[in-house]
């Protein structure tokens, strides 16, 4: 066994996409490696801005032997087929074959011995293979060539047991090809010139170190982090968390330094996340915080190299630079703030919402006619003030701040109204209405910012299902799947009443017969839409499929927090000693049902009649069943779905006691039958709450 070491050296790699071209690299030579019964015992992969590097371990050095086995015609077969399958195998005769008997009749057989080869023959085929097949969602050709790499591809190394594996990767035309070498290089500018050879993995890493490449992201980013926590702390501040930001970077340097600077005091006027998103968006700046949260006149910098004068020139050019790019900001929030949002409300007629939706002035229109109608059922909205905020919302859209940060939409938008002196519920629900944005944004909360969030959302996805223009499989241009969560969001984390059904009429009647789907199918699909997300939503929370399965079945809510509180109160109840038990007397009332009504051709579905009752314990069911119903019908008419399965589970025991005392397929006809719609009518009263058929385990 021996290890297999590969690095790919070129030019920068975008950030965004290093992570995932190593890996796939690592899978592609895993994959052909196996194929070639070669398996690793383990492999690892690595990335910096310049290179990819994977390590196979346990790699055998040859290929075990193996036999190919090749099934010819019958013994006996026509002369034909004989010389046929000869000269398709390279025989002159049969004297090479073997026959063997199979299912009674003879065939002839090939067995020839494969010698296996050595590893140093198979794997420079592997590598070049592994290379070309990275799928790249970006890559660069050379000339007329059709070999892509994402930028242009420096060396290829590689080694195997320590050794230099010999080998080429054939770009084709003008690239020509890339001859492996045994040897790398350091760090661009500070360890330039030097080849640093290439045999095992800890002296290839330890080499690269020493020449300033920290080949790890993980300790990149741990000595980022580490790093920016210190010059943070040294000036009595905190880092701004900014993951994303993180990453990025960790994909920018190969030997981190982190610096600090300042930002002039005459930029501190402007809104704090305009000055955070110019340095994070142009510069790669991280932002400081004061112990109050509020943003400081100091940034930081990670440099990709160490400096002799500890970073001073860096820091300079750095801050020289910032000043220009804050400029812009401070230019852009100065001219904004002259002309009032109103006022900008004009040139929304000019903006193309989408092609069959109309502009977004009449997207606009249609928000403030949904949200003053969703605010009437929102405790604490008022209808006014959710118009207000919906005529407002989108007005940051034709600023000059928002146009060079689009990011920004919303959050200017709040600024601009403060500024004007509107009202702060309002100008708040500007900021809030495209919230929540994903899984780990936080959802508004004020009944305002609720009322024109939601109206935002069933406007856009009534109006793209009402073109059919819907989600399909991993597409989701218009964001769809995003906005239906947010609502789910907005209704749940606000414990809010919110009949899907009527929001998606008032939204599709918004667009005056505009879209091409009908309102009933537009509903019909939106809420199977809403059905899906929930599900996903709530199995992402670790309730079971099944539970909600059994909820959504019985087709009668549209209403998510009624939804959601049966799904609860389901799981509880299953989980308990009187619903599991319930749960196999109702199987059983069921299945004996359905099997005897499949037999006799009709169904029991009828009322029992209390004078064929010959047993106590089917009376006893009986008025217990009786007395349930109307008892389940007021806790589920009140919301009340604990108390509904508190009800529920009065049934055990009259259930219990009718199977231990009563035999269903009794002599007599008409008993038997008057039994067999008794069990019906547990299962109905059962589906009142939900459908217990839907139940696994």
């Amino acid at each position: 066994m021996a290890d297999l070491l590969i690095e790919l050296l070129s030019e920068e790699i975008p950030a965004r996409m290093q992570a995932r071209a190593a890996a796939d690299f690592a899978d592609e030579i895993e994959t052909r490696l196996k194929a070639a019964a070669l398996a690793p015992e383990t492999i690892e992969h690595y990335v910096t801005p310049r290179r990819i590097a994977v390590i196979a371990t346990g790699v055998a050095m040859r290929q075990p032997d193996r036999e190919d086995e090749r099934r010819g015609p019958r013994v006996g077969a026509p002369d034909k087929a004989i010389q046929g399958f000869l000269g398709a195998n390279g025989l002159a005769s049969l004297e090479a074959c073997e026959v063997r008997e199979i299912k009674g009749a003879q065939f002839y057989f090939i067995v020839r011995k494969i010698e296996g080869q050595a590893a140093t023959e198979a794997l420079p085929g592997i590598i070049a293979e592994a290379t070309h097949a990275i799928p790249w969602p970006k890559s660069m050709r050379w000339a007329d060539t059709e070999r892509r790499y994402v930028r242009p591809l420096a060396r290829v190394s590689a080694t195997f047991d320590g050794l230099p594996l010999p080998g080429e990767i054939d770009f084709g035309g003008v690239a020509g090809k890339k001859a492996f070498t045994a040897a790398t290089i350091g760090h661009r500018s500070m360890d330039a010139g030097r080849d640093i050879p290439l045999t095992t993995f800890a002296a290839y890493r330890d080499a690269l170190n020493d020449a300033h490449v920290m080949l790890d992201p993980a300790a990149r980013k741990d000595t980022i982090r580490i790093g920016l926590e210190t010059v943070a702390a040294a000036a009595g501040l905190k880092v701004k968390p900014d993951p994303g930001l993180l990453d990025e970077v960790t994909g920018l340097v190969e030997w981190p330094v982190v610096l600090s600077g300042r930002i002039d005091d005459a930029f501190m006027s402007v809104p704090a996340e305009a000055l955070t998103t110019s340095m994070r968006t142009h510069q790669k700046y991280f932002a400081l915080e004061t112990p109050e949260g509020a943003l400081a006149p100091v940034f930081a910098v990670v440099a990709n190299i160490q400096s002799t004068d500890g970073g001073k020139r860096i820091v300079a050019g750095n801050e020289r630079v910032l000043r220009a790019r804050l400029a812009d900001a401070r230019f852009f929030w100065d001219q904004d703030r002259k002309i009032k949002l109103e006022d900008r409300l004009e040139a929304l007629e000019k903006v193309v919402f989408h092609a069959s939706l109309g502009s977004l002035a009449e997207r606009v229109r249609r928000i403030r006619r949904l949200a003053r109608t969703l605010a009437a059922g929102i405790p604490g909205a008022s209808p006014d003030k959710a118009d207000m905020a919906a005529k407002l919302a989108k007005a940051d859209l034709v600023s000059d701040m928002v146009g060079e940060f689009p990011e920004l939409q919303g959050v200017m938008g709040r600024y601009y109204a403060l500024e004007e002196g509107v009202d702060g519920e309002i100008a708040d629900a500007i900021r809030d209405h495209y919230a929540p944005q994903g899984p780990q944004d936080a959802c508004p909360t004020a009944p305002v910012s609720v009322a024109v969030a939601l109206a935002e959302k069933f406007d856009t996805l009534a109006g793209f299902f009402g073109i059919d223009e819907k989600p399909t499989g991993s597409r989701d241009p218009y964001a769809l799947r995003r906005a239906a969560l947010g609502v789910i969001r907005l209704a749940l984390e606000n414990q809010l009443a919110l009949p899907l059904k009527a929001a998606i009429k008032a939204a599709y009647d918004g667009y005056d017969g505009a879209l091409s789907e009908t309102a009933d199918a537009t509903a019909d699909s939106l809420l199977q839409f809403f059905a899906d997300r929930l599900n996903g939503h709530l199995r992402g929370q670790g309730v079971p499929h099944h539970h909600i399965a059994a909820v959504f079945a019985l087709g009668d809510e549209d209403d998510l927090v009624r939804i959601v509180g049966r799904v609860d109160a389901l799981g509880a109840f299953l989980a308990s000693e009187d619903g599991g038990n319930l749960l196999i007397a109702y199987r059983r009332a069921a299945n004996i049902a359905a099997i005897e009504a499949k037999k006799d051709g009709q169904a029991y579905e009828d009322a029992a009649d209390p004078k064929l009752f010959a047993e106590a314990a089917e009376t006893t069911l009986a008025e217990a069943l009786a007395a349930v119903r109307p008892a389940l019908a007021a806790a589920i008419g009140a919301g009340d779905f604990a108390g509904a399965m508190a009800a529920l589970a009065t049934l055990r025991q009259p259930v219990d006691a009718f199977f231990d005392a009563v035999t269903v397929n009794a002599d007599e006809s008409a008993v038997r039958a008057n039994r067999l719609r008794l069990l019906s009518t547990i299962g109905a009263t059962m589906r009142d709450v939900a459908d217990f058929g839907q139940i696994e385990g």
